[in-house]
């Protein structure tokens, strides 16, 4: 539908709800921009209607919004010469680079590798990431002065990734400042190209194009650097380039699945640059951050039936930390109901059309979870009063047995069990421990529980 056809509509629509002094003077003079990526952008006159229509007016807006489009919206109110603003920049960040045939070629969205979805408005904070979120836009605000290199790591899926697009568009799209994504693999790739030989017989182009291509930038983002491993020859070329970057104050951004330290493959002086400015462990999602992702991507996935919250805590609770697999089984679940003839949502359902997807270890088995819910079944009380913060001792007793079990069970850390134990701190785990060590020592009935409880864990 056209924009001002759908404006004109939405103004008809709120007219009605308003008295006609309040109409003429918040909205008789906006006018709709444009939808993207889940946003509308709506042009006001006077830089008071921002705050005025935001306060006081933004869910009259979006009901309004949802009734015409059927979609749910971010609010962007601009002025006029913003918007002009913001075209004259974008004509501006077309900044011309060599390239191996000494033809022009832009700095855009295409040459940067940025994938504009990736954003820190759509990114979901809860305890595990917290932190890592925090630094990133520290970065993205103050790129080249804060935490320079920035490296996150932890395992696949936890967001690393969406929080380097993230970092990359936000400085994109508020500077002039040329940024570069890459994946280790691709500079691997690159830095093989320098070895091809041109038509004269020599590689000064490639060479030219490669030093082009990842110096003369202002934020290099490079993705997996794990995988740099055993590949000597691009190692010593990474450390030119990151020494290149660095001593010209251009931000370094790095991502692994692994922290610095643990990189054994990688050469010392490469791990010990990395380690020159901020590193930053994302850890798995919590049962209420995992609930809070589901939750976001259905109403982004605007399905046309409704999830019901039994189902919603049912796949947190069954599917593990990897945002793309709670993506998967939610597409799963819709398909499996679109199957069946359009059958209503239900638990019944969900158990039925996720159970090989479960079984097959799609999420890869939380063993932390495993214990919480064998505690929770001996103790007859639900694994959501486990990760709960309620201190009776019917719940807090159970829960200490738990996070004991998980730090002598499995190899996770003090930080990463309070994590999964609703975001507790780790000096709470670790005092939890504590407890239940010494109570061993002197309660034989505890100390029979615990060990009735390692046998029914059974985690080899």
């Amino acid at each position: 539908m056209n924009v001002k056809i759908l404006w004109s509509k939405f103004l008809d629509s709120i007219k009605i709800e308003l008295s006609s002094l309040s109409f003429d003077t918040w909205f008789s003079d906006t006018e709709l921009y444009k939808f993207e990526n889940n946003k509308a952008y709506i042009i006001v006159p006077m830089p008071i209607h921002k705050k005025h229509l935001i306060d006081n007016y933004s869910n009259l807006i979006n009901e309004k919004l949802y009734e015409i489009t059927g979609n749910n919206y971010d609010l962007v109110l601009l002025l006029k010469e913003e918007i002009e603003l913001e075209e004259e920049k974008e004509k501006e960040k077309s900044v011309s680079i060599t390239n191996n045939e000494n033809s022009p070629i832009s700095f855009n969205y295409s040459s940067s590798n940025l994938k504009k979805k990736y954003t820190f408005e759509n990114f979901i904070v809860g305890n595990s990431n917290k932190f890592a979120h925090a630094a990133a836009l520290s970065v993205a605000e103050n790129p080249g002065n804060m935490y320079n290199p920035l490296f996150l790591y932890g395992n696949s899926g936890l967001g690393k990734t969406h929080l380097m697009h993230a970092i990359g568009n936000y400085i994109f799209e508020n500077t002039n400042k040329r940024v570069l994504y890459v994946t280790s693999d691709q500079f691997i790739q690159d830095f093989i190209g320098i070895n091809k030989k041109d038509e004269k017989g020599t590689n000064f182009n490639y060479v030219d194009f490669f030093k082009n291509k990842y110096r003369n930038i202002d934020v290099l983002i490079i993705d997996d650097i794990q995988f740099l491993g055993g590949a000597t020859q691009t190692q010593q070329e990474f450390f030119h380039t990151f020494n290149s970057l660095y001593n010209d104050s251009k931000q370094i951004i790095i991502s692994s699945d692994r922290s610095p330290d643990d990189l054994k493959l990688l050469e010392d002086r490469l791990r010990t640059r990395f380690c020159w400015g901020l590193t930053v462990n994302i850890f798995p999602p919590d049962f209420a951050l995992k609930t809070e992702i589901i939750k976001k991507k259905i109403i982004a996935g605007n399905f046309e039936k409704e999830i019901p919250e039994d189902v919603v805590e049912y796949i947190a609770s069954n599917i593990g930390p990897d945002v793309r697999q709670l993506e998967g089984s939610i597409t799963r679940l819709i398909a499996y109901s679109t199957i069946m003839g359009g059958a209503d949502i239900n638990l019944d359902l969900a158990i039925e059309a996720l159970k090989d997807f479960i079984s097959k270890g799609m999420g890869e088995k939380n063993d932390i979870q495993r214990i919480q819910k064998i505690v929770s079944e001996y103790f007859q009380i639900s694994v959501e009063d486990i990760r709960s913060k309620k201190r009776s001792s019917n719940i807090s007793f159970p829960r200490q047995i738990a996070m004991y079990l998980c730090r002598n069970m499995t190899s996770e850390s003090f930080p990463k069990i309070g994590t999964e134990f609703g975001g507790k701190d780790h000096s709470t785990v670790m005092h939890s421990v504590e407890k239940i060590e010494n109570e061993i020592k002197v309660n034989k009935d505890l100390a029979n529980i615990i060990e009735k409880l390692k046998k029914d864990i059974g985690i080899v």
